[in-house]
């Protein structure tokens, strides 16, 4: 079994208790960080009436409720709206949740969607899931329309400056292996988060690699503590 075949079954195997374990582990932090990404994403992308979003690694479907929450708040009309992820354990529980939204079993780097045919790609927590990441860089420039956009929201690599970098890095290599492994059963999941984490790139390097693509990057923030880092990207 290759790489990302062992990261798609660790999903599957961990997708019944998910959602509880990312509530508890985040202390639902993870909601503000989703609801930031989709706010600005409408901020940036200023229209009233939005043809497709993609949620590619879309998991349990947390993002695509997001998404449809913050359309509605804003009077946005999504026409359509697709979740796409390998894991058809964690597409399982989103379908439950979200019985009007279409899921495609796919990964990132070769996605069933017609070229330029989509206005917002998201992928939140999962690209660094992507064993192929160019690839799924240069398919989402494939996908989106021009000037479509790019939402990445990720824990990036962070060098560690301050005692609060200390403190969060003692959090996600110490405790949250052990909470997740009681929750979900699964210690190994949680033990690979933190330890994909430190394997990840950091920043600065996951913008030039976008920028390779033609997804240019036009916004970038960490946000509590430097744990989640949000990029807005642009198809140029």
């Amino acid at each position: 079994m290759g790489k990302q075949e062992k990261i798609v079954s660790m999903f599957n195997d961990i997708s019944g208790k998910y959602d509880i374990a990312n509530r508890v582990l985040s202390m639902g932090i993870d909601k503000s960080w989703r609801n930031k990404a989709c706010k600005l994403t409408f901020d940036f992308y200023d229209k009233s009436k939005i043809e497709k979003i993609a949620d590619v690694a879309c998991g349990t479907g947390d993002m695509i409720d997001f998404w449809l929450k913050i359309a509605k708040q804003n009077a946005i009309e999504i026409e359509n709206i697709v979740g796409i992820d390998p894991s058809v354990g964690m597409m399982d529980v989103a379908k439950k949740k979200l019985p009007e939204v279409e899921f495609i079993e796919a990964g990132a780097s070769d996605m069933p969607l017609e070229s330029e045919s989509t206005d917002i790609i998201s992928i939140s927590y999962g690209i660094r899931n992507v064993v192929q990441r160019q690839e799924a860089f240069y398919e989402f420039a494939r996908v989106l329309k021009k000037n479509g956009l790019v939402i990445i929201s990720e824990f990036t690599k962070n060098e560690k400056t301050s005692p609060i970098d200390y403190l969060t890095d003692f959090y996600m290599n110490k405790i949250l292996p052990t909470l997740g492994g009681i929750i979900t059963k699964n210690k190994e999941a949680y033990t690979y988060l933190p330890n994909s984490i430190d394997e990840f790139l950091t920043t600065d390097n996951l913008c030039k690699e976008l920028k390779e693509a033609g997804l240019e990057p036009i916004y970038t923030k960490a946000f509590s503590m430097n744990i989640s880092t949000l990029i807005i990207a642009r198809k140029v």
